[in-house]
């Protein structure tokens, strides 16, 4: 027996103040199995100790919210006795020790969170995060990790319609890697985690559990260091051929009555699903187990509690159906075995080798996580940049050049055409727009979603930066015509002990409040992912949104392409433009002139609400179908992506002739916030722009499309074939060096 030692408590991620709260709640020292379970319950992954004074700070709630955060995943009412069930999670440290496998397994795990819930998943999504393009492992990685989601979405036959994909060097030693997955549900038939029967069967199913995964919620929770590589049996393995057929299973038995509770072994595996459903249904559990599916020899107790082998779920049945739920997962040849009882002793009881290993209350274990009030020291604001102090280029179509083939702006066709984004033939907006849309299956209702965040402004001013990402997932969902509904979160941090990267979140999740509350679009699910260190450097802060919304009919719905020639393209939003733009933490800055200061451009939550709303009338009402908003790189390269996406230039009048050189490279290149671009017939201009003018909403005819350029003031002009090769070649070129 391993004696419990100082070494082997610091071992499992607990501290001096942790160990002496478990010897209080046990009245004993615990064996190495009970250790074991508490070390995972309580790490930062599954216990959320650092954050959650923070998220209980977010607006959960709206009319159409059926459950948000506290389970698998979050549900909002979409009418006619439908539901959306859908969840963002993180699997960033498996991702860089074994790309292929970590990713796929992140995709596994968020789609399971997704079913144990009822749902079908309908389509995922994922936002990822590289080091520097010039950074020996960056090509290594991206590969692993398209091929593992793609491989293991492709299999599940679900089709992956958006996402997004950055760089910087702060990623170099800790890439991100954030999964997301939605699916539909009937409103009646949601399932939920609480294990609320004493005598019910307690019932494992899925795949054989192995020595895969163990510690995986431990090493998710700790700065990663030089011996990275070292942890690689920490890393899951998937198989989503197996997933497909507990997918089909898990939805076959829940079209009948017999299932009262289900959970996912996610993240601590079979110990963290089984207090989770004792503790919400205010039940014990006695487990055998010796009943475990295994699939290796010989496994202990501590191995069998802690390992995190995939597509495996746990369920309470009613007594007496167990016959009928083997007889279903046995014909989808899975693992099916009677594993314990549920009890009204509050305990979970552990027996192996006809022995008890373990024996824990489960609410004290469960519900006494630690919960920090870390020190945090708020990040200075940077102060405004002078767009005066910013070099304007001789040529503005030679800063587009570098701004459509910079690797943050360049096309991700190559990873997103690696998927199927087309399967199960409900896709209706593909990847590359500013959302993808995904029908309602056999209805004329639509789901669009999207994943959106911005680094660069949440590391200068983490409110701000909170603010903005919030506003700009709404703002994609609105630019295709659906109605925002709500969000899931990926919190993606460094080391929260540290009082400034404390003081990063802290602000983020502040910014985030205010505009989730403005805009009526409240945090469902989400993750949090901290300690995203190696060597003591942290990444940028990333707070990755996911956002769905509801299109009524997809027949009106809006994309970015340009859809004739002739048409006005009209800016909507933000100030009239004569006054110029902001530059400040702005792509040009960073990409063209070479620098990475200033404040991040505001956001007027209220003028954001009043614009979006306007422009989501005008789509709806069928006056709109091209909508575009304005985001990395500013107008010039939202106009150049509305080019692209359909071939067709335009002609670019930036008006005030009187515009110095600073001047019109910030109208041009600033990355002012709520703003769209909209293409519209010339007979409907004036109309949209005296409409706009009621509604208080700044609108301006700033050019109209046709022919084979992208034309600046009559002067300056490049072809659309020239920026579509620059746009598109960039990340083949790479992934293609040698």
């Amino acid at each position: 027996m391993t004696a419990i030692t100082p070494d082997v408590v610091a071992q499992h991620g607990l501290d001096e103040t942790e160990y002496a709260k478990v010897l209080e709640i046990l009245g004993r020292e615990p064996n190495l199995t009970e250790l074991g379970i508490f070390s995972v319950m309580w790490s930062e992954h599954c216990s959320y100790k650092s954050s959650k004074k923070w998220l209980k700070t977010l607006p959960t709630t709206a009319p159409w919210v059926i459950c948000g955060p506290g389970e698998n995943a979050g549900v909002i009412d979409i009418g006619d006795g439908q539901a959306v069930v859908f969840k963002m999670e993180s699997h960033n440290h498996p991702s860089f020790i074994e790309p292929y496998q970590g990713a796929a397994t992140g995709v596994g795990g968020i789609m399971r969170d997704v079913f144990t819930m009822g749902a079908r998943p309908v389509a995922n999504l994922n936002a990822l995060r590289f080091g520097s393009p010039d950074h020996p492992k960056t090509r290594h990685l991206i590969a692993g990790v398209v091929a593992g989601i793609g491989g293991y979405g492709n299999c599940m036959g679900v089709p992956t319609v958006g996402g997004e994909c950055q760089f910087d060097p702060a990623y170099n030693g800790n890439i991100l890697v954030n999964a997301m997955t939605v699916g539909t549900v009937d409103a009646d038939r949601i399932f939920y985690s609480a294990a609320a029967t004493v005598g019910a069967p307690l019932v494992y199913v899925g795949s054989k559990t192995g020595r895969d995964g163990i510690h995986g919620a431990t090493m998710a929770s700790a700065e990663f260091s030089e011996d990275a590589d070292e942890k690689r049996p920490t890393v899951q393995v998937g198989d989503p051929f197996t997933e497909k057929l507990l997918l089909e299973a898990c939805l076959e038995l829940m079209a009948t009555d017999a299932i009262v509770a289900i959970q996912d072994m996610g993240a601590a595996g079979l110990t963290s699903s089984s207090f989770e459903m004792a503790s919400k249904g205010g039940v014990g559990i006695e487990m055998n187990l010796d009943a475990v599916p295994q699939r290796e020899a010989a496994m202990t107790p501590y191995e069998m509690m802690l390992s995190e082998s995939q597509e495996r779920m746990l369920m309470v049945l009613k007594p007496g159906r167990e016959d009928q739920a083997r007889a279903i997962f046995e014909k989808w040849e899975l693992d099916f075995a009677v594993i314990g009882r549920t009890t009204d002793t509050g305990r979970m009881v552990l027996t192996h080798d006809g022995a008890v290993v373990a024996d824990l209350p489960i609410d004290p274990l469960a519900l006494a996580s630690p919960e920090y009030d870390r020190p945090w020291t708020p990040t200075p604001r940077p102060a405004v940049l002078d767009a005066a102090s910013v070099q304007a280029p001789n040529d503005p179509m030679a800063a587009l050049r570098r701004l459509m083939g910079c690797p943050d702006v360049a096309s991700k066709r190559w990873i997103w055409e690696q998927y199927d984004h087309m399967v199960m033939g409900d896709t209706v907006q593909r990847p590359g727009g500013d959302a993808a849309v995904v029908r309602v299956h056999g209805t004329a209702k639509g789901l669009a979603m999207t994943s959106d965040c911005t680094p660069r402004y949440c590391v200068a001013d983490p409110a701000e930066g909170g603010r903005q990402v919030v506003a700009e997932a709404w703002r994609n969902l609105t630019a295709a015509g659906a109605r925002p509904l709500a969000i899931t979160d990926n919190l993606n941090f460094g080391n929260p002990e540290k009082p400034e990267i404390m003081g990063q979140f802290v602000g983020c999740i502040q910014g985030m409040a205010e505009a989730c509350a403005v805009l009526e679009f409240p945090v469902v699910s989400g993750n949090v992912s901290l300690y995203n260190e190696t060597s003591g450097q942290a990444i940028l802060p990333t707070p990755t949104i996911g956002g769905v919304g509801l299109i009524a009919d997809v027949a009106r719905m809006a994309t970015i392409a340009f859809r004739t020639p002739g048409e006005a393209v009209i800016l909507i939003g933000g100030a009239d433009g004569d006054d110029g733009g902001w530059l400040g933490r702005s792509l040009y800055l960073r990409e063209v002139v070479g620098r990475d200061d200033g404040a991040p451009p505001p956001v007027d939550l209220a003028t954001e609400r009043r614009v979006g709303d306007f422009v989501r009338g005008l789509i709806e009402a069928g006056r709109v179908a091209t909508c575009h908003d304005l985001s990395d790189g500013g107008l010039l390269v939202a106009v150049a992506e509305m080019a692209v996406a359909s071939g067709i230039g335009a002609d670019i009048d930036a008006g005030a002739g009187d515009r110095d050189g600073s001047s019109l490279t910030a109208w041009l290149f600033g990355e002012d916030q709520g703003r769209y671009l909209l293409a519209v017939p010339e007979a409907d201009a004036s109309a949209v722009i005296g409409d706009a003018e009621r509604a208080g909403v700044a609108a301006r005819r700033i050019g109209v499309t046709g022919g084979d350029r992208l034309t600046l003031n009559g002067r300056h002009a490049i072809s659309v074939a020239e920026l579509t090769d620059i746009h598109e070649t960039w990340l083949p070129d790479y992934m293609a060096r040698p």
